[in-house]
């Protein structure tokens, strides 16, 4: 049996961003090209392919943005999450328009949440007095780890999917 080759959708590459000097602004630009990146890659995926395990693992491009919403939630907002493997899985009646909204959203939350924090070295504000909170700086970093890493996974189930390519 011969594959069929899929037609190809290149998206042009985005550099990475010029940013202000600053430390902080350094941090946010990237993390903020980050979140963008892995934003697109899930915005417009067909669906059910999307919620589709592509790899042995099971990573489906639907559930990383999922987990990286609770990510976001868990680390600038200190929600609590009981069961990080769960958050890998959108609920069957979540389409792609509804997991990429909610991420947005959680960004937007997060961000609100920097905008007022102007020492990196501080811990971040949270409601929760049960834990300690991590730096800024230590989340911001964190954050960008997290969100590249899945990225490159999102690359890879996107172009599986239908092969499109770039960010």
């Amino acid at each position: 049996m011969t594959a069929t080759p899929r037609s190809r959708t290149r998206r042009r590459d985005t550099p990475p961003p010029r940013t202000g000097d600053s430390e902080a602004e350094v941090l946010r630009g990237f993390l903020d090209y980050l979140r963008t990146s892995v934003a697109a890659k899930v915005e417009g995926a067909p669906d059910p392919a999307a919620r589709t395990a592509q790899v042995p693992s099971g990573t489906n491009l639907l559930g990383l943005l999922h987990h990286l919403t609770f990510v976001e939630r868990a680390t600038f907002l200190g929600k609590r999450v009981t069961d990080w493997q769960a958050t890998f899985h959108a609920a069957p009646e979540d389409g792609v328009a509804e997991v990429v909204a909610r991420y947005r959203e959680a960004v937007a939350e997060a961000n609100a949440v920097l905008d007022g924090c102007a020492d990196l070295g501080a811990p971040l504000p949270r409601s929760r007095p049960d834990k300690p909170s991590p730096s800024v700086r230590w989340a911001l970093t964190h954050l960008i780890e997290e969100t590249g890493r899945h990225a490159g996974h999102a690359d890879i189930l996107r172009e599986l999917i239908d092969g499109s390519t770039g960010r």
